[in-house]
């Protein structure tokens, strides 16, 4: 059996790994890419690589094993969503503190941004993942933080399998993470090993999936 700590390098990897309890890395993606520099925009989300960075993520992950989405429901359905980061959305935090220090009106969607939640939410209906959500800010190793919480959803039978992602764009430009598909060893293959470039998502005024 691989421990967590073990299995956290597995995101780093290109090719599926056996996890712990028979779980097996399905899939990885790791960001900066090749593809580009900046994660693109996500419509909804403003001021901020930080959602976009877990977007991306998502979907270089997941389109190298279902292809374009949504997922395949049989299994979509069953396939929980981890999202930890030891800085969390400092960017979006900033901008909030800077306005009321500066008596601005502050933006609504950073409120709705500020949420971690909210971009897992975004993922969870572009992709059409159905299981449950969880978002840490891990004092300790945001890896096997996150391994473990999936670990322990599947282990409780509150879902099959586990998209994983750990962000991290503490400055502008410095966007960084990994992802991985944590799921039973029974599921096939990812349909294609290679890291799939993503095309920009729903323009800025399409708050749709």
């Amino acid at each position: 059996m691989t421990t967590p700590t073990a299995l956290s390098s597995a995101a780093l990897s290109t090719g599926p790994s056996v996890g712990p309890a028979g779980l097996a890395v399905l899939a990885s993606a790791r960001w900066p890419a090749n593809c580009r520099d900046e994660p693109p925009a996500i419509a909804g989300f403003v001021n901020s690589s930080f959602s976009p960075l877990a977007a991306a993520l998502a979907d270089l992950c997941l389109r190298s094993y279902f292809g374009p989405p949504p997922a395949d429901p049989a299994r979509g359905d069953q396939i929980a969503i981890v999202l930890a980061s030891t800085t969390g959305d400092i960017a979006t935090a900033a901008a909030i503190a800077s306005a009321v220090d500066e008596g601005r009106r502050v933006p609504p969607l950073l409120f709705f941004q500020s949420n971690h939640n909210a971009v897992a939410g975004y993922i969870a209906a572009r992709w059409g993942l159905a299981g449950p959500v969880v978002c840490t800010i891990p004092a300790g190793d945001a890896p096997t933080d996150a391994i473990t919480s999936a670990t322990l959803l599947i282990e409780d039978a509150a879902a099959l399998a586990a998209l994983v992602i750990v962000a991290d764009s503490s400055r502008p430009g410095e966007a960084e993470g990994t992802a991985l598909l944590l799921g039973p060893e029974s599921w096939p293959p990812a349909i294609d090993t290679r890291v799939p470039d993503i095309a920009p998502q729903a323009n800025t005024g399409d708050r749709s999936p």
